[in-house]
């Protein structure tokens, strides 16, 4: 595995609020920890190089499920939420936007004199992952985030992000320690974008010579650069649409979660109490944290179970987005003092998930799931960039079935 994929997003600007930011961190928190506990420091690398992954990852905690804010957001989320505990979880985070980027060879530094991890090669590999996608791949792309994330066995992952002014547009690069042989002989995995014609690559293998001696430049079809890679294109409008999901897999969550009470789930007797909008978060969480790679093709489904802070699915639903915290928090606590029942449930509820899929078939509106969702928002707290959700007129109660 080398560079492990890049996804082209439609560029946003703003600020997360800080009501919602205060819960990504919460969050993402313990989702890393679950991840920690159950695969290991190896594997939240793997997954923060995966792409699909973390664009999955931003949806889940409430972000627009779409647009270049994730990366930023959920990077910065991270960063404050797991620094603290570094020392404890094993995972360090370096770096940020703009001139955050550029602290990153002085913190990895401090981060190897508390180590004793090789500081001067952990510098030189963030300045040379940056230096490749920034200057040896020359797609009209400028870095504007560089974030190093690191173990204390010193293997890491590198997430970062460029603007294209011109057509509006961001592009995340993912890159991984793991195989990775060169940085300048087909480093990448993917690079992932639209297709735009002919661009510089002195990266590619048929470039060694170039590399060498300077004298010719080589140009490769980007169709041809682009033939392994990762692919993640994202849309320019804001709604989630049925052709963005699996409805497949979005429709036995909702069937499961809406039809079938918990307390008729006999391996979830631990989450007896948690109402169908819970567990429809518990369940998108769980697969975030327990789910394969072939899980997160459809990173919109994630933003069913949080929505987004642009009111796209739905409003966040903060109740439910503190409820599904309160419960992962506390199996992390329990966890901790030997008793994981809490969190077998949550897994469990993953498993249940993936096995209801094997028979379902989808036959349901998902622009009505949307509307419910909207109309009902106001009973779980639902807040947006615009303000809270409202009750709409002649609300006549929770009608939530669809099947």
């Amino acid at each position: 595995m080398k560079r492990s994929g890049s996804a082209t997003l439609p560029l946003h600007y703003g600020k997360v609020p800080p009501w919602l930011y205060e819960r990504m961190s919460a969050l993402g928190l313990s989702i890393i920890e679950v991840i920690l506990s159950d695969y290991g420091k190896d594997e939240v690398l793997r997954r923060l190089a995966d792409p699909f992954w973390f664009q999955s990852f931003g949806a889940v905690m409430g972000m627009d499920w779409h647009s270049s804010g994730i990366t930023t957001s959920v990077m910065g989320a991270l960063k404050r939420s797991i620094n603290p505990l570094s020392r404890e979880l094993g995972i360090y985070i370096c770096g940020g936007k703009g001139k955050f980027s550029r602290e990153t060879p002085s913190e990895l530094l401090k981060i190897a004199d508390a180590t004793g991890l090789n500081g001067n090669e952990l510098v030189r590999s963030s300045k040379l992952s940056a230096k490749v996608d920034n200057t040896a791949v020359q797609d009209g792309y400028q870095l504007y985030l560089h974030n190093f994330i690191l173990s204390d066995e010193g293997k890491w992952t590198v997430v970062q992000q460029g603007m294209n002014d011109t057509d509006r547009t961001a592009r995340r690069y993912h890159w991984h320690s793991e195989g990775l042989s060169s940085f300048v002989d087909e480093p990448h995995k993917g690079i992932q974008g639209i297709n735009r014609g002919k661009i510089l690559n002195l990266t590619a293998h048929e470039a060694e010579e170039n590399r060498r001696g300077i004298l010719d430049i080589s140009h490769n079809s980007s169709e041809k650069i682009m033939a392994d890679f990762a692919r993640l294109i994202l849309p320019q409008y804001h709604e989630v649409r049925a052709s963005d999901v699996d409805l497949k897999k979005l429709g036995a969550l909702l069937y499961l979660t809406r039809e079938t009470q918990p307390e008729n789930f006999e391996e979830l007797l631990l989450l007896k109490g948690v109402g169908p909008r819970t567990l429809q978060s518990l369940a998108l969480v769980s697969e975030v944290i327990h789910g394969a790679p072939s899980r997160f093709r459809d990173p919109a489904r994630f933003s069913f179970a949080h929505g987004g802070k642009d009111g796209h699915p739905f409003p966040v639903p903060l109740n439910t987005y503190d409820e599904t915290l309160e419960i992962l928090q506390k199996g992390i606590e329990k966890s901790k003092l030997g008793n994981d029942d809490k969190l077998w449930s949550v897994n469990k509820l993953h498993q249940i998930m993936v096995s209801a899929e094997k028979t379902f078939t989808p036959d349901f509106d998902m622009d009505q799931v949307i509307q419910q969702e909207r109309d009902h928002s106001w009973r779980y707290g639902g807040k947006t960039m615009m303000g809270t959700a409202r009750p709409p007129e002649n609300d006549g109660g929770i009608q939530l079935s669809l099947f």
